[in-house]
């Protein structure tokens, strides 16, 4: 316990107040690990390269954590390539290489399985980057996480320094985005049967067939996978995070309105976009390292609906 507290001694969250972010800041005080050094757009512009190598070198951490991102759903992406594209590579590029001048020896970055092929072969395997086409619909995005992922990949081989990334599933959990054009599927899903129950609504239209096949994890799982890969003396430069469970969009709607208690009809608009029409992560890599998640889907959705009341009723949602 001693030697894993140590790899933590001062580490450095970018995005801390996101989703993921804020998932890896509780999972570390839930480890009893020294509280890390948290970096929000109030603290530093990622997007600003001085700024970002001036703050660094002041805060001087041991290992740094990049859960920062633009994101956003299907809508979003295809909407805002250009911006999802060229913040997120300009983000990743500032923050790995102004930690490498300012001597960080370990550095986590964390992408999105959206960096694979849109037709590659299920389960998709670590060793299926770049070996096909993108979803057009986020390839933006996908090439910025990519490069970040390479980034890492190059410093490591270059200059020896332990920066590798993982490759997590859809994400889920508290504090996420319930925006109703730009948020991801599940939150989507989440706001939409609420707002239909609180309404009484009898029916709700949603985007596509509901045919194409998705794999979730609860950001939670994901936080204790980025603490367990980092406590590895030698992490793989990628590696994958999922559930290994999968789940049709037409089947998770159901799950979710039943969880919510919504009282109406699903109806299906297949001229809007599916997306990849299946997703599935293989993550025999990191099970072979004795990891695995603990959250099920069933148990996520209502704990992410409670949440979803919470912030509600706080006023504090994102979205």
């Amino acid at each position: 316990m001693k030697e894993f507290k140590e790899k933590f001694d001062k580490t450095l969250v970018f995005g801390h107040n996101g989703m993921v972010g804020s998932a890896i800041v509780r999972r570390m005080a839930s480890h009893g690990l020294p509280a890390p050094v948290t970096a929000g757009r109030k603290e530093v512009d990622c997007l600003e390269q001085a700024a970002v190598r001036e703050y660094i070198a002041a805060v001087k951490p041991s290992s740094v954590i990049v859960a920062a991102a633009k994101v956003g759903g299907i809508e979003a992406n295809r909407s805002h390539m250009a911006e999802f594209m060229y913040e997120n590579i300009v983000l990743a590029a500032n923050i790995i290489d102004a930690s490498f001048r300012a001597g960080v020896k370990h550095l986590m970055f964390l992408g999105s399985s959206c960096i694979y092929p849109r037709m590659a072969e299920q389960p998709i395997r670590e060793d299926a980057l770049l070996s096909g086409l993108l979803e057009p619909s986020n390839e933006g995005y996908a090439i910025a996480k990519i490069a970040g992922l390479k980034m890492c990949q190059y410093y490591r081989r270059q200059y020896g320094v332990c920066y590798h990334s993982v490759m997590p599933t859809n994400l889920y959990g508290p504090g996420d985005n319930y925006h109703p054009q730009h948020s991801h599927v599940l939150p989507a899903l989440i706001r939409r049967f609420e707002e239909a129950h609180n309404a009484k609504t009898h029916e709700v239209t949603l985007w596509g067939t509901g045919s194409a096949l998705r794999e979730f994890l609860h950001a939670d799982d994901l936080a204790d996978a980025v603490l367990f890969t980092m406590s590895l003396d030698n992490p793989p430069d990628w590696v994958n995070v999922g559930s290994g469970e999968e789940v049709s969009i037409k089947q998770l709607a159901e799950k979710v309105k039943s969880a919510v208690g919504a009282d109406c009809e699903i109806k299906w608009d297949p001229t809007k976009p599916d997306g990849t029409p299946r997703k599935l992560l293989d993550c025999s890599l990191l099970r072979r390292f004795g990891w695995t998640p603990k959250i099920h889907l069933d148990e996520g959705i209502k704990r992410t609906i409670q949440d979803y009341r919470r912030e509600g009723a706080a006023g504090i949602r994102r979205g």
